[in-house]
């Protein structure tokens, strides 16, 4: 039975992949933002162990798994959450490139690297998951495509890194997905959104099950998902 540290549990890819992991008997712990989210996710994952920390705040995650029930091995950390906003570079303040920087980017490396030992003890495996803006950067995302070509560095630098310490590194970059962030920028663009030509949220969730079971003797370094039959 595998053990996972996941974020972005509450909703989209996040709570697909909770649903997946579970419904196999593999053990959760899910990071949530505040006390109100934690109860929310034990009561629709039951078996699952929850840490209160709050991505926007990187420094307070030590913190968080200080104590003596934080997780001694997982066999993968995936790093599923995320923001987006919109806004042309001349109109993104400094607020907006901290806070799209700092989940994105700063929190990742950070979790990463507490969680690192658990992840060595077990040969475990990262996930993060990037996005097409972190290939291509759009107008209007200037912010949050930054923060994701800094995540594919990330990725990259770890990957490399940890390779002695067999602890495999994967980046997956999924099209549009039908999620509520998707939802929301398109809104924010004045653009219709169809469903129908987007990835669910479930078959990214069946991807990184794919990635996570691969056998040992290799990686699947970069995942791209993208919508069509």
């Amino acid at each position: 039975m595998a053990t996972h540290f996941l974020t972005g549990a509450g909703s989209g890819i996040g709570a697909a992949t909770a649903e997946l992991l579970t419904a196999r008997g593999d053990r959760l712990w899910l990071l949530a933002r505040d006390q109100h989210t934690a109860d929310r996710l034990r009561e629709q994952f039951p078996t699952c162990r929850t840490v209160v920390a709050d991505l926007a705040e990187p420094a307070a995650l030590a913190a968080a798994l200080a104590g003596p029930d934080a997780p001694a091995r997982l066999d993968s950390l995936l790093h599923v959450a995320g923001v987006a906003d919109w806004g042309p570079v001349g109109d993104s303040d400094h607020e907006l490139w901290d806070r799209t920087l700092t989940v994105n980017l700063l929190a990742p490396a950070e979790l990463t690297r507490l969680l690192l030992p658990a992840l060595r003890a077990a040969h475990g495996h990262v996930v993060f998951m990037n996005s097409g803006a972190g290939l291509h950067a759009p107008p209007g995302l200037g912010a949050y495509a930054a923060s994701k070509f800094a995540l594919k560095a990330l990725a990259e630098s770890l990957r490399a890194e940890e390779h002695p310490h067999r602890v495999r590194v994967t980046t997956v970059y999924p099209g549009e997905v039908d999620t509520p962030m998707q939802r929301r920028l398109h809104a924010r663009f004045q653009l219709e959104f169809d469903p129908s030509v987007c990835l669910t949220p479930q078959s990214v969730a069946s991807a990184l099950a794919t990635v996570l079971d691969h056998p040992h003797d290799g990686t699947m370094s970069d995942l791209m998902l993208r919508p069509g039959g």
